[in-house]
């Protein structure tokens, strides 16, 4: 066994259990703190296939910004970190049918295509091209997700603001009475 294939086997054993960490965890700032480390390793395989740039992407957008993003909006929002907040779901059985119907479909798919394997090298200019076409072509899209996750900090700021009495500013004036 090559070091590669040991370091893939390790990223696999990783990428697996935080994954599942982060759907079966019921505290959902674990699943959080999960999902980010599910999303380094997933930089992880990036980097053993030589996709640095892609890898860079994945630390940078989806750890850096879209993690970062949702650890806010759980922990500005006051209910989802109660004891008090229900996570669990009546409806698991659904979800597992979907699940386990999802499973098999990817599997029938993975063992029926006729993978191609080609030894030929990565051209030296795919990532200025690359970088030329998400800054050209696909400009338009990034400049939407960015406006969607402005408006989901905002909304999850607004949904943590506690509702106070009219003439009850503060927590302060509570205590003085």
């Amino acid at each position: 066994m090559t070091v590669m294939q040991l370091v893939f086997l390790v990223l696999a054993v990783v990428a697996v259990g935080t994954a599942v960490g982060v759907v079966t965890s019921k505290n959902i700032f674990y699943s959080a703190l999960l999902l980010v480390a599910c999303l380094f390793t997933v930089a992880g395989f990036y980097v053993l296939l030589e996709a640095t740039f892609l890898a860079a992407v994945q630390v940078l957008i989806y750890v850096g910004a879209i993690a970062v993003l949702i650890l806010f909006a759980v922990m500005l929002t006051e209910r989802m970190m109660s004891k008090a907040a229900r996570a669990w779901n009546e409806q698991w059985w659904v979800a597992l049918l979907v699940a386990i119907c999802l499973v098999a479909v990817m599997l029938y798919v993975v063992l029926t295509t006729n993978w191609q394997i080609s030894d030929a090298a990565t051209p030296a200019d795919a990532i200025v091209a690359l970088g030329q076409t998400l800054l050209s072509t696909y400009v338009l899209p990034f400049e939407v997700a960015s406006v969607v996750l402005l408006m989901a900090l905002i909304g999850a700021i607004i949904i943590a603001r506690e509702e106070r009495p009219v003439g009850l500013p503060s927590e302060e004036k509570e205590g003085e009475k």
